[in-house]
C-alpha cells in the first residue's frame, strides 16, 4: 500500500486560496473561528468558504476555548466540519460540538504525550504545535524528539512547515497529516498559489520516497 499523508491547508480567508489549495491538492482546509486571530473569520464567513469545497475536501473549524455557543454557531455554518481545539479545553469540552475533532498539542518539554492523548482518547487525532505564550499557530518549528514512537492516536505534524522542511519532518515522524499555515503565505491569511502547489508536491515527494523504501511485506495494510 502506497504510503499517504493527509494534507490541512490552515488559516484561509480568501475564496481564491480556497480553490488554490483544492487544486494543489489539499484534503483539508481550516478556518479560524478565533477572534484573536489575524486570519479569524465569521461563522457566517466560514460557511461560505466551506461551500466552495468539493466532495471527499474537509472543512476544519479551529476553536480557542469557546462557548459553547460559539461552537453551536460554527457548527450551524459548517455542518460537516471537523473541529480543532487549540486552548485548554478539558475532554468534556471538546465533545460539545457533537462533531468529529481534533485536539493540538501544545509541544513542550515536559508535555506527556502518551498521557495527553490517553487524556483526549476521544479525539480522532492529535495535532502537534510548537508551545508559544499565545495560542493558535506559531510559525515556529518545535523539537520534534519531543514526539514519542506509537502514539495511540493519529499524528498530524504542525508548527512552522512549509515546502522546504516538511518531507524531513515526514521522513522522521511519519505523522498521518501534516498541517501549514504560514509557510504558505506571502502576508497573515493571503496563501501563495505556487508555496501551496510547492507544499503538497514536497508532501507527494516524501510519501513516494518512503513508498519506494518499504518492501513488499512492509507495505501490505
Amino acid at each position: 500500500m502506497a504510503h499517504r499523508t493527509r494534507i490541512k491547508i490552515c488559516g484561509l480567508t480568501r475564496e481564491a486560496d480556497v480553490d488554490a489549495a483544492i487544486e494543489a491538492g489539499a484534503d483539508a482546509i481550516g478556518l479560524v473561528l478565533y477572534p484573536a486571530s489575524p486570519r479569524a473569520l465569521t461563522p457566517q464567513r466560514a460557511g461560505l468558504l466551506a461551500r466552495r469545497l468539493p466532495p471527499f475536501v474537509t472543512p476544519v473549524l479551529l476553536f480557542v476555548n469557546a462557548s459553547a455557543a460559539d461552537i453551536a454557531a460554527g457548527v450551524q455554518a459548517v455542518p460537516q466540519a471537523l473541529l480543532q481545539f487549540h486552548g485548554d479545553e478539558s475532554p468534556a469540552e471538546c465533545q460539545v460540538g457533537g462533531r468529529p475533532y481534533l485536539r493540538a498539542a501544545r509541544m513542550a518539554v515536559g508535555l506527556d504525550l502518551l498521557d495527553f492523548a490517553a487524556l483526549h482518547a476521544q479525539a480522532t487525532g492529535l495535532l502537534l504545535d510548537s508551545h508559544v505564550q499565545a495560542f493558535g499557530g506559531s510559525g515556529k518549528v518545535f523539537d520534534w524528539s519531543l514526539v514519542p514512537p506509537r502514539v495511540p492516536l493519529p499524528v498530524v505534524l504542525s508548527g512552522g512547515l512549509s515546502p522546504a522542511n516538511v518531507t524531513a519532518g515526514i521522513q522522521r515522524l511519519r505523522p498521518w497529516g501534516v498541517d501549514v499555515s504560514s509557510g504558505v503565505e506571502v502576508a497573515k491569511g493571503v496563501k501563495d498559489a505556487a508555496l501551496l502547489r510547492a507544499f503538497c508536491a514536497a508532501v507527494r515527494g516524501a510519501d513516494a520516497a518512503i513508498t519506494a523504501g518499504m518492501s513488499p511485506s512492509a507495505a501490505q495494510p
